[in-house]
């Protein structure tokens, strides 16, 4: 079979391309753009993982990729997408429709928020004195274990919607980012937040967890050092 990694020389994409042999990376620095239409030719093989992802544009850029019609399409989404209605989330819901109704053989696999987004948002809030940080919990995984499971899932049969990832823990917030703090020597204040509004109430319901599907094993300190 023949591989392509959509977004392969991205975060997730790139640990895709290592895990998965002969996996061949296109993005727009290789020169395939799925929302300028460019570069599409770039998508024809057996099965492709499409990792490539954008806060406004997820649904058109599927529409790129089943364009190409892959034997096998697997697709990287978010656990809780249909519980919390952040608009990038509502983007991933209305992509895994568009894909199961597409009748394209597939694989969805929803994980949870990876262990570098808790890093950039703690590093970019700890340039305060008063470090905010969300009052609800998380359940981060390592972007290196899902893409392993989506290399597996990738010469697997299509399985429609693939059991759930999450990490090996779920702590609130505010306790991951003492785990920042203590790693990278800093010393802040911290602020638990609580915002009106019913993503903030998903949240705080646990709509971004997955606690029976636990399976990762890299804690975030682990990720950490």
């Amino acid at each position: 079979m023949t591989f392509v990694v959509t977004g392969g020389t991205g975060a997730l994409g790139r640990h895709v391309v290592a895990a998965l042999p002969g996996a061949r990376p296109v993005s727009r620095s290789t020169g395939t753009d799925l929302l300028r239409g460019k570069g599409l030719g770039a998508l024809r093989a057996d099965v492709v993982v499409h990792c490539a992802t954008s806060f406004r544009h997820e649904v058109a850029m599927a529409k790129a990729v089943l364009a190409a019609k892959p034997a096998h399409l697997v697709y990287i989404s978010i656990v809780g997408c249909n519980e919390v209605p952040l608009p990038y989330y509502k983007q991933k819901l209305l992509t895994e429709r568009l894909i199961i109704d597409s009748a394209t053989p597939h694989t969805i696999l929803r994980a949870t928020q990876f262990h570098s987004l808790l890093r950039k948002m703690f590093d970019r809030t700890s340039k305060l004195p008063l470090m905010p940080v969300p009052g609800f919990r998380f359940q981060p995984i390592d972007e290196a274990e899902v893409a392993l499971e989506l290399a597996t899932l990738a010469q697997a049969a299509p399985a429609g919607l693939a059991p759930e990832m999450g990490g090996p823990e779920i702590h609130e917030a505010i306790d991951f980012a003492r785990t920042y703090l203590a790693a990278t020597g800093k010393h802040r204040t911290l602020i638990p937040l609580k915002v009106p509004g019913a993503t903030y109430r998903a949240y705080r319901a646990g709509g971004n967890l997955t606690p029976d599907r636990a399976v990762g094993k890299r804690t975030f300190a682990d990720y950490l050092t």
